[in-house]
């Protein structure tokens, strides 16, 4: 049985070094929201199919793509690596995936972490334990897990670059943005194309409201942003909000058309929350509406992910798809039923929020802004970034507005809120 060890001296069971290479390339990309991940991972496959870490890697990159999807990848990867030679680090990774593929992301994490308890160095652990935190709103964690295992790092070290872009967004989320800032530059120095290190320090700037700064640094490194799928819509999305922060509806939606795409589950959540943002202030969005619920009309039974729901729900409110909202709904209440993927959130959170957002399409703003009211100390179970749940903020003021009695139809339409 051929043992190597990895980058960072984890003991890796049945690679060959061609077949490390090709999960080393896999992995930075993954740290650095670059280049073709999942590639990379099959490659390694293909070049040893006894590489346990690569049927890992391959699981936990179709896991943590936030689309229902990957779970039938994941699974099959589980599958063929659990027949293979493995030894007590590797174990602990398939029993997260195998936990995770239940839905119980909070006991997945707790496997990834005694992982990391005995193995501070295993960056597949910390990437996929932290991008789990991230979904499920635990800012608490975002920070803590990266700050433990830092003692064990070194600026040498493989990935550290990575180690440091996650602690700068940990620390950003946790409202310490001098330290985040001075994080996400020391990872850019170390790799100046670490997208998500961009993406943190942007973070940074949004938060302290530095927007035309974050114009200015935002757009001198924007050619890193080529050929990123994903990653790079996100940061173009970053770019439209320092847009809107500053007044400039225009060239918001100017990057809507001519860099958010709907390729993959992240694209069309983005394409939702910037579209929302915008028509709460009135612009004229023409078809972009209908377009976009389309896209999403195939996710609307998915009811995998609190998160997704609520993006989705917003373009099926924005498009006027009763349908398509009376469906997503309904799948809500029947996932609740039965259990699975992010219930907790989809019962305290999910639910009422796609109720809301509902409602305010119907004009019923005080039963919107009643909902919403009761998200607030719950509402970071949502996941994703203060910057995304902020949303829900932004609803609550405009549905609170609108329920005035001061309110009339006229204001509305001169905000450009038509009936929706």
């Amino acid at each position: 049985m051929s043992v190597l060890q990895d980058a960072r001296g984890c003991r890796v069971t049945g690679a060959s070094g061609r077949a490390l290479a090709h999960y080393e390339r896999a992995l930075h990309g993954f740290l650095a929201w670059r280049g073709e991940p999942r590639s990379e991972a099959r490659l390694a496959l293909e070049e040893a199919p006894g590489f346990v870490m690569g049927h890992v890697l391959e699981a936990q990159l179709h896991l943590c793509s936030r689309d229902p999807s990957g779970a039938a990848v994941a699974r099959a990867s589980l599958e063929r690596a659990r027949r293979l030679p493995q030894d007590a680090r590797e174990r602990m990774h398939l029993a997260a995936i195998a936990t995770a593929l239940t839905g119980d992301w909070d006991r997945a994490r707790e496997l990834l972490a005694c992982i990391l308890n005995r193995y501070p160095r295993d960056l597949l652990a910390l990437a996929v334990s932290h991008t789990m935190d991230h979904y499920l709103g635990d800012t608490h964690e975002l920070h803590a897990r990266v700050a433990a295992v830092l003692p064990a790092w070194s600026s040498a070290d493989a990935g550290y670059h990575g180690v440091l872009a996650m602690h700068a967004f940990g620390l950003e989320e946790g409202g310490r943005y001098a330290q985040a800032e001075d994080a996400a530059l020391a990872a850019l120095e170390l790799e100046p194309g670490d997208l998500r290190a961009h993406h943190a320090r942007s973070h940074v700037l949004e938060m302290q409201g530095r927007a035309a700064e974050g114009l200015r640094w935002m757009g001198e490194r924007a050619a890193h942003w080529n050929g990123s799928g994903a990653s790079s819509t996100h940061l173009w999305w970053h770019l439209a909000l320092h847009h809107l922060e500053l007044g400039d509806a225009r060239h918001a939606l100017e990057l809507y058309d001519r860099r958010i795409g709907a390729a993959t589950m992240n694209d069309l959540i983005d394409a939702s929350a910037l579209l929302w943002r915008l028509h709460l202030r009135g612009a004229a969005l023409g078809e972009r509406w209908r377009l976009l619920a389309a896209r999403w009309a195939p996710h609307a039974e998915d009811a995998f992910c609190a998160f997704n729901d609520v993006h989705a729900m917003l373009a099926f409110v924005g498009a006027g798809r009763r349908d398509l909202q009376r469906r997503l709904l309904r799948a809500q209440r029947q996932r609740l039923a039965h259990g699975g993927t992010n219930h907790g959130m989809l019962r305290a959170v999910g639910v009422p929020a796609s109720q809301a957002l509902a409602a305010f399409g119907q004009r019923d703003y005080g039963r919107a802004a009643a909902l919403l009211r009761g998200l607030p100390e719950v509402s970071h179970r949502l996941g994703g970034s203060h910057a995304q749940r902020g949303l829900i903020g932004l609803t609550l003021r405009a549905a609170s507005n609108r329920d005035s009695p001061h309110f009339s139809h006229l204001q509305m339409r001169k905000m450009g809120t038509v009936p929706i």
